[in-house]
């Protein structure tokens, strides 16, 4: 089995209108080698181009308020979550899942994921509110292949380094034998995209193999195993930000869920570039 280091690269916090591109390149500037793999958070690539959504200025639906008064705290909380194997302290925070902002979250889910992604517990269709101030939430790439190519592009440009780019999302990849599938849409070729809860769900009651999702590779042409090994790496080698989840993130700030700013955010070390270099195939990092 192929051995990998990596090295996760602290910048500063990429705020919407944040130009990622130079953040990149400075990032990584000195530290690459031919060969090596940049791997980049879309979440970090979202925000920086202001792909957000404050869920503050949306007006939730009768289907959306049912979400987060029934479907969330009573199937989640006591069916779904238990067969989904969730501990007890994220289980008790399902029951007490909050009607008025989780309506409006529910609402976001619906209009821009569709119905059967926000019946899903959290980061619906890719939807992430963790890492990000007040009421915002995350959008989802939707062409992560041109970022990755566009980022490759631009490092070889001006620091004339081969490199294969993997952009990666946090939401999980499951694996059974040589299948993978997520409930996420839109992740790289190789891997089954659908199912939503239905995926989730059994993935984590059978405790199949699960990694961070590659939505996109440019560079290489890499197998789905190895995309997801080098995703899982960097995974590792990044940590959770400022939390895995928003109320996560809200404990570490001990503020509600809507009260963490960003400035608070700005404290924090950020880590949306990862490099992940082979073992024996030059030096370590």
């Amino acid at each position: 089995m192929t051995k990998y280091y990596a090295l996760a690269l602290i910048t500063e916090y990429w705020k919407p209108k944040t130009d990622y591109l130079t953040k990149i390149v400075e990032a990584v500037t000195n530290r690459l080698k031919n060969g090596d793999f940049v791997v980049v958070s879309e979440k970090a690539i979202s925000t920086a181009q202001g792909n957000i959504v404050d869920e503050n200025r949306v007006q939730p639906t009768i289907t959306a308020k049912l979400l987060a008064t029934f479907w969330m705290p009573v199937v989640w909380g006591y069916f779904l979550g238990v067969f989904s194997r969730f501990g007890i302290r994220l289980l008790l925070r399902l029951r007490n899942y909050p009607k008025e902002n989780g309506s409006r979250h529910k609402q976001v889910a619906i209009e821009h994921a569709g119905l059967s992604q926000a019946l899903m517990f959290g980061s619906e269709g890719g939807i992430d509110g963790s890492n990000l101030p007040y009421s915002f939430v995350s959008l989802p790439l939707q062409d992560s292949q041109s970022e990755a190519d566009m980022i490759r592009q631009r490092i070889k440009q001006q620091l004339n380094k081969q490199v294969t780019v993997v952009i990666v999302d946090t939401d999980k990849t499951y694996s059974f034998r040589n299948f993978y599938f997520t409930p996420r849409p839109r992740p790289m070729k190789g891997i089954s995209s659908g199912g939503g809860v239905v995926s989730y769900a059994v993935g984590r009651a059978l405790k199949l193999r699960r990694r961070p999702t590659p939505l996109a590779v440019g560079g290489l042409r890499l197998k789905v195993e190895t995309a997801l090994t080098i995703a899982n790496v960097a995974d590792r080698a990044r940590g959770p930000g400022s939390g895995a989840t928003v109320w996560d993130m809200a404990a570490r700030f001990k503020v509600s869920s809507t009260g963490v700013s960003w400035e608070m955010l700005e404290q924090l070390k950020h880590k949306p570039v990862v490099i992940v270099r082979k073992a024996g195939s030059l030096r370590q990092i």
